[in-house]
């Protein structure tokens, strides 16, 4: 009995560094993919410019925020279209928090929405959101259903179906989200009926695509039914998109969590000096250029990004950015997203990974894999659902040091747990000793 009772507090004590240094990691690092700013800054949305014979697009954001990438990819895709007035809108006029510290300004809030159209928008897009199904979400479930009343067609871009699904709105319907979440949308929203194995599904008014990227997918084929098979092709060009197809959505196996997978339990619990990078806000960057950035470092769990700059900046298309800092104090390196040179923050040796043609996540994955390892940026690729198979990853293989940190604390608890044991066989020797 008493080495039963040996064997069991040496696996405890081989488990308790671990899992109590690495719990506090992943809170730490899950906690800082969509924090809210605290210093209560904020900016002025762009004037807004508006066609009445356009129809009119809107991509919603929660209180809390959302995916960058959700957020920003179908922004910028409807905005090059030049088909529609896009906005984005929200419940208050406050920044927003998109993943990675990217706050957004909403072009308008509900009300004034309401007000410059006199009802509902023809397009409402719903990215993911961090909120997903609890209270703070009721004021975008209830505007979203008084849109789908009022006529709207829905795009829900990854869990975003899961907002909208939590809305009720997608009861009776077919839909597909981030496969990673898929099984609990199933047991949360049985009414709904989950596809698998597809890049997005049209049920008529609601349209739901899969993880992240298929929202790309998602927002072509949306555009083909409202402005043309054409105007869809020269979006997918424009944003050089190589996996556009006019005959509908693409086939994909249905993603499971697989053993190379365990990579970003490893970044995650223990990446302790995971590097800081600045990303530096500049006039004019593109949308797809700010997401690739904030949510391919923000997905691997390895890289911590912030927002830097001197003051709020204006996208490509008219959005609204708040940088969080205006220097590289804490920074480890520093990337500036676009296609253009720009004055940057002095004192740091800056990265251009959009300054090479190509869509413009593929630059930031093999950044990603040379500067962490290619295990990473194949796991920030997968959920991104954004096929790799012909971009070249050179790096590392495997994050190592992360790997081997939960064996150094395991051995170091038994370690401690052996000399208790040392200490108090002693103290019994010498007990028995006196007494005799």
């Amino acid at each position: 009995m008493r080495a039963f009772f040996r064997v069991v507090v040496l696996v405890l004590a081989a488990a308790a560094l671990p899992v109590a240094l690495g719990a506090s990691s992943v809170i730490g690092a899950l906690g800082a993919l969509n924090a809210p700013r605290t210093d209560g800054a904020t900016a002025s949305p762009a004037p807004l410019e508006h066609d009445p014979a356009k129809p009119t697009a809107v991509v919603v954001v929660g209180e809390r925020g959302a995916v960058v990438s959700d957020t920003l990819a179908p922004f910028e895709i409807l905005a090059t279209t030049g088909a529609f007035n896009v906005y984005t809108v929200a419940s208050e006029a406050h920044p927003v928090p998109l993943t990675g510290g990217l706050d957004l300004v909403p072009d308008l809030t509900f009300a004034g929405l309401e007000d410059l159209l006199g009802g509902s928008a023809d397009l409402v897009v719903v990215p993911a959101m961090p909120d997903v199904g609890r209270p703070t979400t009721k004021p975008v479930t209830d505007w979203l259903e008084a849109q789908a009343n009022g006529g709207a067609l829905l795009l829900s871009v990854c869990n975003g179906a899961a907002v909208v699904a939590s809305a009720g709105l997608l009861d009776g319907h077919e839909a597909t989200a981030h496969w990673l979440r898929l099984d609990e949308w199933e047991h949360t929203y049985p009414a709904v009926d989950w596809v698998r194995g597809t890049r997005y599904v049209d049920d008529g008014d609601v349209v739901s695509t899969a993880g992240i990227l298929s929202g790309i997918d998602g927002t072509l084929h949306i555009v083909e039914r409202l402005a043309g098979a054409d105007v869809a092709a020269d979006a997918a060009r424009a944003i050089e998109w190589p996996h556009y197809d006019s005959d509908g959505p693409a086939r994909m196996e249905h993603a499971r969590l697989a053993p190379s997978d365990a990579v970003v339990a490893f970044n995650t619990a223990f990446g302790w000096d995971r590097p800081r990078i600045g990303v530096q806000l500049t006039d004019g960057v593109g949308e797809l250029e700010l997401a690739s950035v904030f949510d391919t470092y923000g997905q691997s769990l390895a890289v911590g990004t912030v927002a830097v700059g001197d003051g709020p900046v204006r996208s490509r298309h008219g959005l609204t950015f708040v940088p969080r800092a205006d220097t590289g104090a804490g920074l480890d390196r520093l990337v500036v997203p676009g296609t253009t040179d720009h004055d940057v923050i002095p004192g740091m040796e800056p990265v251009y990974p959009h300054h090479q043609p190509g869509f413009a996540f593929d630059a930031v994955l093999r950044d990603l894999a040379r500067t962490t390892d290619v295990a990473t940026a194949r796991w920030a690729a997968k959920t991104l659902e954004y096929p790799i198979d012909g971009l070249t990853l050179d790096g590392p293989t495997w994050p190592w040091a992360e790997t081997f940190r939960p064996l150094a604390l395991a051995v170091l608890g038994v370690l401690v747990a052996l000399g208790v044991f040392a200490l108090l066989r002693n103290r019994s020797r010498r007990r028995r000793r006196t007494g005799a």
